[in-house]
């Protein structure tokens, strides 16, 4: 089942614009403007770290809601981003670099995310967010070689 969107919800031309309104979104605790990037269907998703799933539009927004209570903005970037993008669908893996507040002075976690991206009649819109619980260190990453030299 599909919902409309609200009117604050802008065309994005790529799942690159959405990416960069999310992390904008969360950097100013906007949830308007958070959920306006989300597809129009119950089946979309999100996973906080160390969370559960959180199902469909209305949970989701929920769910940020407590997360910008508890926390207020969420001071998150978005780097290393490995794309894959196929007709109509994006997929992109990233080390999300978050920047916290602490007693101890400012401090830096990192989450590894996937965020799925899907083409419709309103432009891309986001269908599903997934975050690995944090670390304090940056994750290596492990890559493997092409096989075939060109």
């Amino acid at each position: 089942m599909t919902r409309s969107k609200p009117q604050t919800a802008h065309l994005m031309a790529s799942p690159d614009d959405v990416e960069a309104q999310f992390y904008e979104a969360l950097r100013e605790a906007d949830l308007d403007k958070l959920m306006a990037l989300w597809a129009d269907d119950d089946e979309v998703f999100c996973v906080h770290p160390g969370g559960p799933r959180v199902v469909g539009p209305q949970a989701i927004r929920v769910a940020f809601e407590a997360v910008f209570a508890a926390n207020g903005r969420i001071h998150a970037f978005p780097e290393r981003v490995r794309r894959l993008h196929a007709l109509g669908l994006a997929v992109h893996n990233l080390v999300e670099r978050i920047e916290l507040q602490t007693d101890g002075g400012p401090r830096t976690g990192y989450v590894l995310a996937t965020n799925v991206y899907l083409k419709t009649a309103q432009g891309w819109r986001l269908v599903a967010h997934h975050a690995s619980p944090g670390t304090a260190q940056e994750t290596p990453e492990i890559v493997e070689a092409p096989s075939v030299l060109h």
